[in-house]
């Protein structure tokens, strides 16, 4: 059984859907105190499974679900904290659960609440930013027993369900952390949200190049003058080292987001090009965790 669960506003019945769409039984809001039973049913339908498979030496037809997925979040009110008790109950027994926890900045859930229009479940009266800080309070304990924590407040929805489909149609191994790698222009002021920021404006700059003047950090004739002399791949080697060395240990430590910003003069050529080669590192070395690159100003 799969327990989604998280902040109001953060993607749990996107996920929900999508998990369906993947061949799961979801239910929603499904009270506490029956969660329990739902567990127990469908460890009984799993050995049926699979002792007819045996039994048959083949599969079973008619398309039987991979497993059930149960929403829980704030709505359950004063039967919530009981959560607790039943999750050190399954853990107690290695029970066959495993839970994910959407979450996503304030910023992006104030903003997400008000292009719905819909007001939060906890806010009442009180502005929604009030609603989001009592339901933190109340959700941390679900954060502390997720097996996967997955940050939505810069992912698109079919980023969303390509780290799903890593997890529950790929099977494979799921790091919490998502890395972002976004190149921009410091003429255009450094990304709000960035934790590690890189200045490549010290590499030879196509800009002034009247042929590569209009082409981007993407066109392998740009590439190529930027690595013009060496500096840019020596960059890169330490580069790589330092995010070799760094994101195990954000990982460790529980960090689900890092934003790695790398900037020049305009963000089109040196920065994209670093940018790209960087991302193509990561996908390579760190194939368990969630990764894009994005480019802010060839974007506006």
């Amino acid at each position: 059984m799969v327990i989604v669960t998280g902040m109001s506003g953060a993607g749990k019945t996107v996920t929900l859907k999508m998990l369906e769409d993947m061949g799961f039984y979801c239910v929603d809001n499904l009270p506490i105190p029956l969660l329990g039973s739902l567990l127990d049913l469908e460890t009984e339908r799993a050995a049926a499974q699979t002792a007819t498979i045996a039994e048959t030496g083949g599969s079973v037809q008619g398309g039987a679900p991979k497993g059930v997925a149960a929403g829980v979040d704030i709505r359950s009110g004063e039967d919530l904290p009981r959560m607790k008790d039943v999750l050190e109950g399954w853990r107690s027994r290695s029970a066959p659960v495993q839970i994910i926890f959407l979450d996503a900045s304030d910023e992006t859930l104030v903003r997400r609440y008000k292009e719905s229009r819909r007001s939060h479940p906890l806010a009442g009266h009180d502005r929604v930013e009030a609603g989001i800080d009592k339901e933190r309070g109340q959700v941390a304990f679900l954060k502390e027993f997720a097996d996967v924590v997955i940050d939505t407040t810069n992912l698109l929805t079919k980023e969303l369900r390509l780290e799903l489909e890593r997890i529950f149609v790929k099977g494979e191994h799921y790091a919490n952390l998502f890395v972002t790698v976004v190149s921009f222009g410091f003429k255009y002021g450094l990304p709000s949200d960035a934790d590690l920021v890189f200045d490549v404006r010290f590499l030879p700059n196509p800009f002034y190049v009247g042929d590569l003047r209009d082409k981007t950090g993407k066109d392998p004739a740009v590439v190529d003058y930027v690595r013009r002399g060496g500096v840019a791949d020596a960059f890169m080697e330490k580069l790589r080292d330092l995010l070799a060395f760094l994101i195990p240990r954000y990982t460790e430590e529980g960090k689900n987001r890092l934003v790695v910003a790398v900037g020049c003069t305009g963000g089109k050529h040196r920065s994209v090009a670093v940018a790209e080669g960087l991302a193509a590192f990561l996908t390579e070395r760190f194939p368990d965790v969630g990764q894009k690159v994005e480019h802010r100003e060839l974007n506006q």
